[in-house]
């Protein structure tokens, strides 16, 4: 096979042009600190990214929906927790229009009534508590009061379910019925009752203290059971937390570069070029062309 200047020429031309797209896709790769930059630098890398970025939309949204289950029981628990002060005292006022010295005098039961009144109005507004304007006792209601001004029911019962993980999903509002009881128990109820008896009857004031205990004991149970599912979303939001951060390391490995391997590469890759230069200088030799000028 017969050699020329030209074949020569463009065999170390095409040489030169390879250094520099080598040269050039390091430089790329360096400058976007990525080395998948598109699917052709590596199908399977692409695939396990894609796949690892829809996990880490994934455990974000579980995230969001923890936070969000988090503001509604925070909610509750502290509404919970006015009213569990308020029915305590709701108690001892009725012990003290018990005693021997106010249950004999009715202007001080007036008095005490009047107190238990004020609390029950107090305890209403507790109960109708919201969240980004959703009455948080209201079951799964939309509307805005969970119960009425003489202590009806409003909501519609069912539950606010919010999903925190993998095939878990948690509620995250209260039922008013449960918290502060039905019926003859009811706590709207007994207080109005107590406060009646107080004025009227007071005699009847031992069956209303049995009464009002049966109502703080829901009370208590409700409180008990929100604290712990606050516990357990707030378990779940930070193991999302925690995978987030273990999928995004894994995403680095498989898209960022290695900052100093890159580095390296780049330089001995441009000495590479340098050196091919070089070469090519003594390679091609000088045409007739050139002894003609």
């Amino acid at each position: 096979m017969r050699v020329t200047e030209s074949s020569i020429t463009n065999k170390v031309l095409n040489n030169l042009q390879n250094n520099i797209t080598r040269m050039g896709d390091i430089q790329n790769r360096l400058s976007g600190g990525k080395q998948l930059s598109r699917p052709s630098d590596s199908p399977s890398g692409t695939t396990s990214a894609l796949s690892l970025r829809s996990d880490i939309r994934t455990q974000e949204q579980y995230t969001r929906n923890a936070e969000d289950g988090m503001g509604w029981l925070n909610t509750i628990d502290t509404a919970l927790t006015s009213a569990s002060t308020q029915v305590n005292r709701a108690r001892e006022l009725v012990l003290q229009g018990m005693s021997s010295g106010t249950a004999g005098s009715s202007t001080a039961r007036v008095a005490v009534a009047s107190e238990v009144k004020n609390i029950r109005d107090s305890l209403i507004g507790v109960a109708n508590s919201t969240y980004l304007g959703r009455p948080v006792f209201g079951g799964a209601a939309s509307g805005s009061l969970a119960y009425n001004a003489d202590g009806s029911y409003n909501g519609q019962g069912g539950s606010v379910m919010r999903t925190i993980g993998d095939n878990t999903k948690i509620a995250v509002n209260s039922d008013g019925t449960q918290a502060f009881g039905t019926g003859n128990t009811q706590l709207f109820t007994v207080l109005a009752d107590i406060a009646d008896h107080l004025e009227n009857d007071p005699s009847q004031l031992g069956n209303d203290l049995t009464r009002l205990d049966t109502a703080i004991s829901k009370l208590q149970t409700e409180i008990a059971d929100v604290g712990s599912r606050t516990n357990r979303v707030s378990q779940m939001r930070d193991a999302a937390d925690s995978r987030i951060v273990s999928f995004k390391t894994q995403l680095s490995d498989i898209e960022d570069i290695d900052l100093p391997m890159t580095i390296t590469e780049l330089t001995l890759q441009q000495t590479a070029y340098q050196a091919a230069l070089a070469a090519t200088a003594k390679v091609v030799q000088p045409s007739l062309v050139d002894f003609l000028k």
